[in-house]
């Protein structure tokens, strides 16, 4: 274990923050950072139009304070940088968060703001890495006041419809119908099926399948990860219009998405959903101005954490966008429900993502379509160390 000696609070903590909801100027301030990384190989190779997936990895995030108090959070879910992710936070991140206070989320966003200007490696990475401290600041600021946060985010419901990824490509039809019936059965409200990875009409005919299998009330996304050229989009739209879609995710090819999106919204009157692959605020703005989706799911693990996509929000509530939020659930409950133009909480099988349905010890149960957010202060995890101990890869503490 790695253990790297940083300068004092008192050296570091400029400008002293506010006092804030009776707290004292030092209170919660960051004495210690720990970082587990966790690989779960999974059972099969999980195919989309154009990646697959054979493990899941995430990262385990503590911070300790002076006061006592600690946060334990996970996020993201990236396989081959995940030794750079927690390089950053160790290097870069936590000499600039050690001796802030966690009374200050938006200061000590902007404290690790300078980990993402490095023009020679992927931005994405620097963010990843400031959305592990800044879900653990949050979570240390939820415990410290004694709600769970989306109370003290807004708390617009208790409740939000949850729905399961699933179709990935690999599956025979009957595979297939099994596997929708499978969840409509399990109280899941919906599914977000893959699409993308054949022509139009070969997707198309799997999705008339997986109608047909769930039932007419069941929620039926699809997502083309990127697979479709505008044309090909437009086309697959218009063959499963009867199919009561109620959104197209990600539809077109990187390289023109944002207009061939618009095209496809505009030619097909299908919603379309895309953020994801935005790890910026900004990024986010020009999908959002130009018109290009009905649907916003940016992702707070890979865009920087709830700090931004708060931001995100109210950037999507001012042109009527609705918002969902890039799986994992743990984080995506609390945000979701804390906006009144929030849609979906996503999982995955549990074979797909054994950490919620394992390292999430104490996950609430599906009912009725319904994920009921957890009530605890922060975002109310409470991991189990058995599989933390399974899974782990390294574990670094910088003090």
């Amino acid at each position: 274990m790695a253990d790297t000696n940083q300068k004092t609070g008192e050296e570091r903590l400029s400008p002293t923050p506010p006092p804030l909801l009776g707290f004292g100027s030092r209170a919660l301030v960051v004495e210690r950072v720990e970082t587990i990384t966790l690989r779960a190989p999974l059972k099969r190779r999980y195919a989309g139009s154009a990646y697959a997936m054979v493990n899941r990895c995430t990262i385990v995030t503590r911070l300790f304070t002076r006061d006592g108090l600690a946060s334990e959070v996970y996020t993201g879910d990236t396989d081959a940088e995940q030794e750079r992710i927690v390089g950053i936070i160790h290097q870069e991140l936590a000499p600039a968060l050690l001796g802030r206070s966690a009374t200050d989320p938006e200061g000590c966003w902007l404290a690790m703001q300078p980990a993402t200007y490095d023009i020679l490696r992927d931005r994405g990475l620097a963010l990843q890495a400031i959305a592990c401290l800044d879900a653990a600041i949050w979570d240390l600021f939820g415990k410290a006041i004694g709600l769970p946060l989306f109370r003290l985010w807004g708390a617009c419901r208790e409740a939000l419809p949850i729905i399961v990824i699933g179709g990935y490509y690999g599956s025979d039809d009957a595979a297939l119908a099994a596997e929708l019936r499978g969840y409509a059965e399990a109280g899941f409200a919906g599914c977000k099926f893959k699409v993308g990875g054949l022509s139009p009409e070969e997707d198309a005919q799997r999705v008339r399948l997986a109608r047909e299998a769930a039932g007419p009330d069941f929620v039926l996304m699809v997502d083309a990860n990127q697979g479709y050229t505008r044309e090909q989009a437009v086309r697959f739209a218009r063959l499963v219009e009867e199919q009561n879609i109620r959104w197209f995710e990600e539809p077109c090819r990187w390289y023109n998405d944002r207009r061939w999106m618009r095209d496809v919204r505009l030619a097909t009157g299908l919603n379309v959903c895309a953020g994801q692959s935005e790890t910026t605020l900004a990024g986010l703005r020009d999908l959002v101005v130009d018109g290009a989706i009905d649907v916003c799911n940016f992702d707070a693990s890979w865009c920087g954490g709830p700090t931004v996509w708060r931001k995100a929000a109210g950037l999507c509530a001012a042109f009527g966008v609705e918002m969902g939020h890039h799986e994992e659930p743990q984080l995506a409950a609390h945000l979701l429900a804390s906006v009144p133009h929030g849609t979906f909480v996503e999982c995955f099988h549990p074979d797909r993502d054994p950490v919620f349905w394992n390292l999430f010890a104490n996950r609430p149960e599906i009912k009725e379509g319904l994920y009921r957010v957890p009530d605890r202060p922060g975002f109310g995890l409470e991991l189990d160390p058995a599989f933390i101990r399974r899974y782990t890869v390294s574990e670094q503490t910088t003090r």
